[in-house]
């Protein structure tokens, strides 16, 4: 990434801060803990390296402690984050491995979260698929502190959500539709992702409406 492409984000990145900064002021709770949660939330890198896990169903085969596990800090999700940021369409070619996916529904989750009415819409081949990427977005939400939950409190009990949905008190939601063009016409998301893009039939026609 180009300095000046970095320093745009920085820009923005600063701006946002002090955008949140004044909402969380808003919310009733003490000092102490709105502060907690202004540095929880600076910036997805630190909310997904300290604060929230990701679930690994191989975690007995590959000996790890446990199943739920924050991000590694692996200084290329950074760049991912920088990259969704600063740059309007973004292509990743991925291995199952880098985590890319969750990278992608962590961003996408995290601003969800934080900056109301923002609308997000995940697309898969097939259904089962899309649920599994709506999945993530629950996990990473139930496994943060109870007081971040509480800053930044769902439309319902996380496990009331539909399959296909997660929506926010803020106005904000994940919103999950299987593959083809005319699945996307009916919504105006603020973002989209389209996971496994090259195992979809015609997946250029998505990508298209997306774009329109």
């Amino acid at each position: 990434m180009s300095r000046a492409s970095r320093e745009s984000f920085r820009h923005r990145a600063e701006n946002l801060d002090k955008r949140v900064e004044a909402k969380l002021a808003e919310i009733d709770l003490p000092s102490v803990a709105s502060q907690l949660v202004i540095e929880a939330t600076r910036n997805p890198f630190i909310w997904v390296t300290k604060y929230t896990k990701t679930r690994n169903e191989h975690w007995v085969e590959e000996n790890r402690p446990e199943p739920y596990e924050h991000f590694p800090p692996y200084e290329y999700f950074q760049d991912i984050f920088d990259l969704i940021d600063v740059r309007r369409v973004n292509f990743f070619e991925k291995s199952r491995d880098l985590m890319i996916s969750w990278a992608c529904v962590a961003y996408l989750t995290f601003h969800a979260m934080k900056i109301p009415s923002r609308g997000v819409l995940m697309q898969t081949q097939k259904e089962d698929k899309v649920i599994q990427l709506i999945e993530y977005a629950k996990c990473l939400y139930r496994t943060q502190p109870q007081w971040l939950q509480e800053a930044f409190p769902l439309s319902k009990p996380v496990e009331n959500q539909p399959d296909l949905e997660l929506k926010f008190r803020n106005g904000s939601y994940l919103a999950g539709i299987p593959g083809g063009a005319d699945q996307i016409r009916s919504f105006h998301p603020w973002a989209y992702l389209n996971d496994e893009s090259y195992f979809q039939p015609k997946g250029g026609e998505p990508y298209n409406q997306a774009l329109a």
